[in-house]
């Protein structure tokens, strides 16, 4: 049965100092586990909180950083809350991938 994976992409994907995205790197191992469970059918959506503190458009840097990279992802969704830790019974580490 296929599932719905919502991604962070900053510290999950790529890293990042601060709010310095432009300069973002990617961390193509853990790019490279999302990709396997695009191909096996799931579906991928990346969720950032990129500019929901600032209220800075950030959509066009972070889908161009994701297609550069070469993420493979069903949507981009932006606005995601801005926090320090998340606690959710969901919830899974990229490197338990």
């Amino acid at each position: 049965m296929n599932k719905t994976y919502r991604v962070d992409i900053d510290g999950t994907i790529c890293h990042t100092e601060g709010n310095d995205y432009k300069n973002a790197e990617p961390d193509f191992e853990a790019i490279a586990k999302i990709n396997r469970l695009f191909d096996e059918g799931n579906n991928i959506i990346y969720w950032t909180a990129r500019g929901s503190s600032s209220g800075r458009d950030c959509y066009q840097l972070t889908l161009g950083q994701l297609l550069l990279w070469g993420c493979k992802f069903n949507s981009l969704q932006m606005g995601k809350p801005s926090f320090d830790y998340i606690i959710d019974d969901r919830a899974i580490k990229i490197s338990e991938l």
